[in-house]
């Protein structure tokens, strides 16, 4: 019997390296609706089409740790219009630490970084949050 996957249990890879994120956000495919109605139609209502996709922003979060930069020196490539892109793979692991299902982002780049607040009577771990823009996003189910 298949039973539904754990969440918890994933990887993420750049350029051939696994880099270590507490959560992983923003997998999604959305089409536009676009509406339509030619003015000699008898319908009193629109027609409806799928439109473009849009892919949501994928936001990638991890602990703070000490001498790791990378999330700053990749979000500072940018130069004008141009910015060091990279294809990303989000693999869902099963309990043999084997993905089952994998998504593709196809020219991903950092347009957000962020730091959680610091608090002097906190005992949580210190966040980075790196949100990513990119050019699509495929599903792969193994």
């Amino acid at each position: 019997m298949n039973y539904p996957m754990h969440k918890n249990h994933f990887r993420v890879e750049w350029g051939g390296v696994n880099v270590g994120f507490m959560e992983v956000s923003g997998l999604a495919i959305e089409l536009d609706v676009v509406s339509y109605r030619e003015g000699s139609s008898p319908e009193s209502s629109e027609r409806l089409m799928p439109g473009l996709k849009k892919y949501s922003p994928i936001i990638l979060k991890r602990g703070i740790v000490k001498s790791d930069d990378e999330f700053y020196k990749w979000i500072n490539t940018a130069q004008f219009d141009k910015i060091e892109r990279r294809d990303v793979t989000i693999s869902l692991l099963n309990e043999n630490h084997e993905p089952v299902v994998i998504w593709k982002i196809r020219n991903a780049f950092p347009f957000k970084l962020e730091y959680s607040p610091l608090h002097s009577q906190g005992s949580e771990v210190a966040i980075e949050s790196l949100t990513l823009a990119h050019e699509g996003l495929t599903v792969e189910f193994l």
